[in-house]
């Protein structure tokens, strides 16, 4: 007998008593009277109350002191709350055994709608697309997303000047939000969505165990728009979803475009000025050679951004597994060493053939060095005077090119140089101009 049984055995004047063995194994599992019935509503046709299910689950227990706190009211449109809690027991088709999951929970500020989501696993780019998919089912984007510190949010908590995750921030500023950190150890600003986590932990959750993922979202979603959404709320003693109707049309119109993820990372640039990306290599400002720069990159780009203010400093089209991309003002303009002293050996051996080493150098860059050597074993070959005529011919018809000088000098060369050399009293042409030279010097003084 007891109180409120009304002078009759519990066992033979409840409602609960042809539910008893659903009730037994529910409670084996841990799930609250609450759950309890809102599952025999849902699954079993139960027609009896909340309170009978109360009474028939009830156990002893010691009175609980509840401790204050401060109530945070914001307008409508102006602020979410969101955070991570454990999920129910899913079986991982990969591995075919039961694993714990995460349980995302999203709650507007001012009518406590929550979005609830559930995922295996977590990362910066996990937190970001369940944000979208909250956008989504809600049809717009608050102002403000408060949380705590968390990795896949923030990269360095701060109280005054925190430092948000890169693709957050920017996942949050394509929709037109911000973030704002809590304190670190001080949960009670995000009080709304701890309580929605709990919630949903002790009454559809808990005790569950789902046999996919697919699953487990299903039946979430049913207990949101079955109870959670009608429900009355404790705080502000009306209906979430009537809320909810006054404070959706405050909310951010959602973009038309979807936000495009990136990837990304510290990279060092290399000496040769390029830093790597999946195996290709992209420039760096010539002055960035051995320091560090921030990389984000798509299936379409790669930036480079500099890690003290994320100012881009160049952006690339992506390129194919080891192949470079160099801007051109990010090309060294001193030569290396090897190409000075070649292309000053060309100048030396003569005026048209400098000037036509130049050139080639100038047009085909690194490539030109090996045309250019051509050039100088030519001379050596030929004669410096067939290979000067040669140089001089294609720089007067405009042909830029080592074949035309190796056709001409192949054809006429050593026809002129016979005809230079045929008789050893004749010298060099370049003996001559210096005794006309040193003869027109005396004449002058």
């Amino acid at each position: 007998m007891t109180p409120d049984s009304g002078g009759k055995k519990v066992g033979s004047s409840s409602i609960s008593e042809p539910f008893r063995d659903l009730i037994d194994e529910a409670l084996a599992r841990g799930r609250n009277a609450k759950g309890i019935w809102q599952d025999l509503v849902d699954d079993h046709g139960f027609t009896g109350s909340y309170q009978s299910v109360k009474r028939f689950v009830r156990r002893q227990a010691g009175p609980v002191s509840p401790e204050a706190r401060a109530i945070i009211v914001t307008p409508p449109g102006e602020e979410a709350q969101v955070d991570y809690g454990t999920g129910p027991l899913v079986r991982d088709p990969a591995t075919g055994k039961y694993r714990r999951t995460r349980l995302f929970v999203f709650t507007l500020g001012y009518s406590r709608k929550c979005v609830r989501l559930i995922e295996f696993r977590s990362s910066a780019r996990t937190w970001c697309e369940l944000h979208e998919t909250a956008f989504g089912r809600l049809g717009g984007v608050p102002k403000i997303m408060v949380l705590d510190n968390l990795g896949e949010g923030v990269r360095k908590a701060d109280c005054f000047d925190p430092a948000i995750n890169p693709l957050y921030r920017d996942m949050l500023a394509h929709y037109g939000a911000c973030a704002l950190p809590c304190r670190v150890n001080d949960p009670d600003r995000k009080g709304k969505v701890e309580r929605g986590v709990g919630h949903a932990k002790q009454t559809p959750l808990k005790g569950q165990r789902f046999e996919s993922l697919e699953r487990a979202q299903e039946y979430l979603d049913r207990w949101e728009e079955r109870w959670a959404d009608t429900r009355i709320h404790g705080t502000t003693k009306r209906q979430v979803s009537v809320m909810f109707a006054e404070e959706k049309p405050a909310l951010l119109p959602l973009p038309l475009e979807p936000f495009r993820y990136y990837q990304c990372g510290t990279r060092t640039v290399h000496l040769d000025g390029c830093v790597e990306v999946e195996a290709a290599y992209y420039s760096a400002p010539l002055n960035w050679a051995g320091r560090k720069v921030q990389v984000q990159w798509d299936e379409r780009f790669v930036r480079l951004l500099d890690p003290a203010n994320g100012q881009l400093l160049r952006e690339h089209i992506r390129h194919s597994r080891g192949r470079h991309r160099i801007h051109h003002e990010d090309r060294s303009k001193r030569t290396p060493l090897p190409t000075e002293q070649l292309l000053a050996r060309s100048r030396k051996a003569g005026l048209s053939i400098g000037t036509f080493c130049q050139t080639l150098f100038e047009i085909n860059g690194q490539i030109a060095i090996r045309r250019i050597q051509g050039v100088m074993a030519m001379a050596k070959r030929y004669g410096v005077a067939s290979t000067e005529e040669a140089c001089k011919l294609a720089l007067e018809m405009g042909v830029y090119e080592y074949p035309f000088v190796r056709r001409y000098l192949d054809k006429h060369g050593a026809l002129m140089n016979a005809l230079k050399q045929a008789d050893p009293i004749i010298r060099q042409l370049d003996l001559y101009r210096d005794v006309i030279a040193e003869r027109t010097k005396e004449n002058d003084e």
